[in-house]
C-alpha cells in the first residue's frame, strides 16, 4: 500500500532544499505551498516572473496536485493561458511520480523562451502603431482623393445648403420688415409720443421749465419788408 504522506514529505524537503528562496509552506492540511519562478534574462535584461501555487491532493502523485499562477510580473494573458496548458500536460504525462520540480522546471524553461518573445512582440506592436500614426498623419495632409463622383455629390450638398441658406435670410429680412413701423404708424399707434420725453423726464423727478425770455415777441422783431430793399425788383421773381 503506498504511503502518500511519507512520499509527500519527503518531496516538501527536496523542494524546500532547491528552492530555499522562493519556496514557502502556506499550509499543511492539505499541504499547499508556493514557488517563484524567474526567467533568465533576455536581450533587453528583462525578465518575466510568475508565482506558483501547489496543493497536494489526497493520493498525490497518484493524483494531479491543483496549481494556479498566484502572481505575475510582463506576462500578458495569452502566455499566462499557455503556462496553464503547459502545466496540465506535463502533470498529466508524470502521473503516479512526484512531479512538482519537473512541472517548476518546465515553466522556467517556458518563461526563458518568453521573455524574448515577449520583447519580439512589443517592439512589433511599437512599430506597428508607428506605421499606423504616420498613416493617419498622411491622410490627414492628403484627404479623400477627388473624383467625379465625389465632386458632384458634394456640388449638390453645398449648393443645397446655400439655397437653404438665402431662404432663411430673406424670410427673415422679410419678417424684419414686417415687424418695423414707421414714424407715422408708431406715431398714429401712440398720440403721446409728443409728450413722452418731458412725461420721462418730470418722472425722474426733473422738472421742466421752459425759459420765456428767450422768445420775444414778433412785433419786437425788425423784419425788413422786402419792397424797402432797394435793389427789390419784382421781375426777377417771374424769371426764376
Amino acid at each position: 500500500m503506498t504511503d502518500y504522506g511519507e512520499e509527500q514529505r519527503n518531496e516538501l524537503e527536496a523542494l524546500e532544499s532547491i528552492y530555499p528562496d522562493s519556496f514557502t509552506v502556506l499550509s499543511e492540511n492539505p499541504t499547499s505551498f508556493t514557488i517563484t519562478v524567474t526567467s533568465e534574462a533576455g536581450k533587453s535584461d528583462e525578465t518575466v516572473q510568475t508565482t506558483l501555487k501547489f496543493t497536494y491532493a489526497e493520493k498525490y502523485p497518484d493524483e494531479i496536485p491543483l496549481y494556479e499562477l498566484l502572481s505575475q510580473e510582463n506576462l500578458e494573458d495569452n502566455d499566462i493561458t499557455d503556462i496553464l496548458k503547459l502545466l496540465q500536460e506535463q502533470a498529466e504525462e508524470n502521473l503516479g511520480m512526484v512531479m512538482i520540480f519537473t512541472l517548476v522546471s518546465a515553466v522556467q524553461e517556458k518563461l526563458n523562451v518568453m521573455v524574448d518573445q515577449i520583447k519580439t512582440r512589443r517592439e512589433e506592436e511599437k512599430r506597428q502603431k508607428e506605421k499606423e500614426a504616420e498613416e493617419a498623419e498622411k491622410q490627414c495632409f492628403h484627404g479623400t482623393p477627388v473624383t467625379i463622383e465625389n465632386f458632384l455629390s458634394w456640388k449638390a450638398k453645398f449648393d443645397a445648403d446655400l439655397l437653404e441658406n438665402k431662404r432663411k435670410k430673406m424670410k427673415e429680412e422679410e419678417q424684419t420688415g414686417r415687424n418695423k413701423l414707421t414714424g407715422k404708424q408708431l406715431f398714429e399707434r401712440d398720440h403721446n409720443l409728443d409728450t413722452s420725453d418731458i412725461q420721462f423726464l418730470e418722472e425722474a423727478g426733473n422738472s421742466v421749465e421752459v425759459d420765456e425770455s428767450l422768445f420775444q415777441e414778433m412785433d419786437d422783431l425788425e423784419l425788413e419788408d422786402e419792397e424797402d430793399d432797394p435793389d427789390y425788383n419784382p421781375m426777377n421773381l417771374d424769371s426764376d
